[in-house]
């Protein structure tokens, strides 16, 4: 099982996602929270999935698309720390994000497919790293991180954002 991160891990601004993170075999956890994010999304309608909870606000489709886009990326982040890659990696702005995808535009079946895809990736990525790499230290956004936090953050996140759909928009 893989060791729980500590704090000096990852920047601060993390603590809320790992923080939701239980302990428990992180491979499984992801693999279950794959499952609980199909059967969250999977009932929703089209019409539904336009829904804004307030004004500026995304809609459920903008708030998968974001889920499924971050997981690419903080995937790609740990690829790299786990493979000694020195290299800085530059951040994201979400909301520009968010507005390039056009999310609104897709169907919500062929985000949550996407998302699916891109969760059975990590998971497979995850699955297959040297244990001597989960410590690596990398940079991220101008910040040191390590490949175990970059695992935790991606499991936080999207346990982050299926809370607020489940309590916010549902």
């Amino acid at each position: 099982m893989l060791k729980r991160p500590s704090k000096s891990e990852y920047p601060n601004y993390y603590v809320p996602y790992v923080d939701l993170v239980p302990e428990a075999d992180l491979v499984q956890l992801l693999e279950e929270n794959l499952q609980k994010t199909i059967a969250l999304f999977e009932g929703l309608s089209e019409e539904d999935s336009l829904h804004r909870y307030a004004k500026g606000k995304w809609s459920i489709k903008e708030v998968l698309g974001h889920i499924a886009d971050t997981e690419r990326i903080m995937s790609y982040r740990l690829l790299r720390v786990a493979r000694g890659d020195q290299t800085p990696l530059a951040g994201f702005d979400e909301n520009d994000y968010v507005q390039a995808a056009q999310s609104n535009n897709l169907s919500l079946k062929t985000i949550l497919e996407d998302f699916k895809a891109v969760r059975k990736a990590t998971i497979s990525l995850i699955k297959n790293l040297p244990e001597n790499t989960w410590a690596n230290i990398g940079n991220a956004n101008g910040t040191e991180i390590t490949t175990r936090a970059i695992a935790y953050i991606i499991a936080g996140h999207q346990m982050h954002h299926c809370k607020i759909v489940e309590e916010r928009y549902l």
